[in-house]
């Protein structure tokens, strides 16, 4: 009889992305880790973005992923399932940076990535040796000759029509606020393109072509941090006519001949993280690469190629004073980005951002629900909190109105079908957070 596998994704409550239905994306994570499970076991996924979870459900072993701002709803189901005599098992960016705080709720925790331990921890659980700790001695595991995820798992699920792939994890340049470079390395994994063109052809549904009901996102924090295996990548995805999404670096304006490809391989959008417009903010977090002053001409380049540009930014930087709210407005629709993303400076543990502000006592809210890029959850240094946050709302305002949606995608020759939803979405989403947001007094949880 098939051992039966329960894997989790909790819902983070109080995050912008937590939820609404326009963010109801599939998570990858849980997929990989179900590819990697022996056929021997039953595997089901619970993703309360999209479902509910009845803890009453029977499981021989149960698995939980946890980012910060859901690390909390985390634990209560690692508990209430430990209550019934059900052994669970942790992973996750949180849990892998703080595995002896996750260790009082669960039985053992996988820090790092799952890739060459899992396989360690279901025969240490069916020969009922379940170490607390399992880790990766030395390098970060190889990314090459991975079973494929199976999306079926998925299937009557209501997420968006979205297949997330990925090709690339790691990446070198360790900004201040970010904790990818500490999770994943220090340097570019590139899967072979062979193997990424076999998880092409084998999602579901395919039929030898794609539509705007059914995008690829290549989740890569860079799509282009090799050149070589980019031009390769994109090259043999164009006879799919995929309509894709994709992260690249501003670097890539620079590149004619990958945006060539680009547009040819069917992109719709790249994600650029431009942070913020202060050349000081970039020079602190270690993005020296970013200039802020060809920002506009990276949009426009990108424009001209009939990509559109999903810019991010963060408030509450050290040199953010009260008038860069204002200023990024104004930047926003000058520019014509198809779309932004705005949030808050989080200090996630096993940041530099992190350890930085432990060490100068500007840590006012311990609540790791709170960790969700929409409060403000330390000292800024040029504004109060309050303002922070006020004006973090503001600008959510400014850029999702109406007017400015339409001047900003008005003329950009980019994919109107799939950005004015999108922008529309993110509206809906950005009054329901400012309506149901909490008053709450900053510092209110520093001693907890």
């Amino acid at each position: 009889m098939k051992k039966r596998l329960l894997l989790i994704s909790p819902l983070a409550k109080r995050s912008l992305l937590g939820g609404d239905f326009y963010f109801r994306l599939p998570g990858l994570g849980l997929l990989k880790v179900a590819a990697l499970t022996p056929p021997d076991w039953d595997v089901r996924i619970i993703d309360e973005k999209v479902e509910p979870l009845d803890l009453s459900l029977e499981a021989d072993l149960v698995g939980i992923t946890a980012m910060t701002p859901a690390v909390n709803r985390a634990y209560e189901i690692a508990d209430a399932f430990r209550e019934r005599g059900i052994r669970v098992v942790m992973g996750g960016m949180h849990v892998s940076k703080l595995p002896d705080e996750a260790l009082q709720h669960c039985d053992s925790v996988i820090i790092g990535e799952a890739e060459g331990l899992w396989l360690r921890v279901l025969e240490d659980f069916c020969e009922d040796r379940l170490e607390k700790i399992y880790r990766h001695d030395g390098d970060f595991p190889c990314i090459e000759g991975l079973p494929l995820p199976d999306w079926t798992l998925y299937r009557d699920k209501r997420y968006l029509p979205v297949h997330f792939i990925e090709t690339t994890r790691g990446c070198p340049h360790n900004c201040d606020f970010c904790s990818v470079t500490n999770s994943f390395g220090g340097r570019f994994r590139n899967r072979p393109v062979d193997e990424v063109i076999r998880e092409i052809e084998s999602l579901e549904p395919f039929e030898g072509r794609f539509t705007l009901k059914n995008v690829v996102f290549f989740v890569d924090d860079n799509i282009i941090s090799n050149r070589r295996h980019a031009r390769e990548l994109l090259q043999r995805i164009t006879p799919y006519n995929l309509k894709w999404l994709g992260q690249a670096s501003v670097n890539i304006a620079r590149d004619d001949e990958l945006l060539v490809l680009c547009r040819k391989s069917g992109c719709m959008g790249l994600l650029i993280g431009f942070e913020t417009l202060s050349s000081a903010n970039l020079d602190s977090m270690g993005k020296k690469f970013n200039k802020p002053q060809q920002y506009i001409d990276v949009v426009r380049k990108l424009h001209d190629y009939g990509i559109g540009v999903d810019g991010s930014f963060v408030f509450g930087f050290d040199h953010d004073d009260e008038g860069v709210f204002d200023r990024t407005a104004e930047f926003i629709i000058k520019a014509k980005l198809d779309v932004c993303y705005f949030s808050i400076l989080t200090p996630y543990p096993g940041t530099r951002l992190h350890a930085r502000m432990e060490e100068e006592g500007r840590i006012i809210d311990r609540d790791w629900s709170n960790y969700n890029t929409n409060n403000v959850v330390f000292m800024p240094k040029c504004m109060k909190p309050e303002r922070l946050l006020d004006g973090f709302h503001q600008v959510l305002k400014d850029c999702f109105s109406y007017r400015s949606i339409f001047k900003r995608l008005w003329g950009n020759g980019t994919y109107k079908n799939f950005f004015y939803p999108m922008n529309f979405g993110f509206r809906q989403t950005m009054k329901k957070t400012i309506k149901y947001k909490q008053n709450f007094s900053y510092g209110q949880s520093i001693n907890t």
